[in-house]
């Protein structure tokens, strides 16, 4: 079929490529985990989607010396034992760099991320990969992408004295250049599960 004025076929709607990122150790009874669910849901009815999944509780490394030593080496000049260490966090990056939308599913533990988390982003905020240094200042290079955070909590609520946890995400996704950022709060389920989980519901569903 062509399009009558131009009689060129009509262009497909792009496929939305999502990234979604589960940082709760709970593989089962996840309130984040179910929350991403719908969400992904609900972009999927929106456009045409592929959704790669990046589950934080099968495990990932930690920054360690070597790691440290191998990023700040040339990439020309890298060994390959020094390519091998970076090279889980490369696969990271790659994943954030492939998607234009990430859905992060984000308890809190202990008034904070969870220490996965806390891994994952030191694996992602690299320089020279993810941001550089220029005249004015630090500059993301992970544009044009928007992020929806999930941030769940038994007790902690969000916009008080204890919540470390939103300007943190704010700040650490705008660093790195991403700074079309949706928080849903889903906090203080301990105190009123029905109703949290109601108004997170809802909150998805206009999306």
């Amino acid at each position: 079929m062509t399009n009558l004025d131009t009689g060129r076929a009509p262009e497909k709607s792009m496929t939305q490529q999502i990234l979604r990122i589960d940082a709760s150790m709970r593989k089962t009874g996840s309130y984040s985990r179910s929350l991403s669910e719908r969400l992904i849901s609900q972009l999927k009815r929106q456009a045409p989607s592929e959704v790669k999944v990046r589950d934080l509780a099968d495990g990932i490394p930690l920054v360690n010396e070597a790691w440290i030593e191998a990023n700040f080496t040339d990439i020309t000049t890298r060994t390959a034992e020094q390519r091998s260490v970076l090279s889980h966090s490369d696969a990271l990056v790659s994943e954030v760099e492939g998607a234009n939308t990430l859905v992060i599913g984000l308890p809190i533990y202990n008034f904070h991320v969870p220490a996965a988390f806390k891994a994952w982003i030191d694996q992602v905020v690299r320089a020279k990969r993810t941001f550089r240094y220029g005249d004015t200042g630090p500059e993301g290079l992970l544009e044009n992408k928007k992020a929806y955070v999930i941030l769940s909590s038994g007790g902690t609520q969000l916009g008080s004295d204890l919540d470390f946890v939103s300007d943190y995400i704010h700040h650490v996704l705008g660093f790195v250049g991403i700074k079309d950022v949706t928080i849903i709060d889903s906090s203080g389920i301990g105190r009123d599960e029905e109703k949290v989980i109601s108004n997170s519901h809802a909150i998805i569903d206009e999306i």
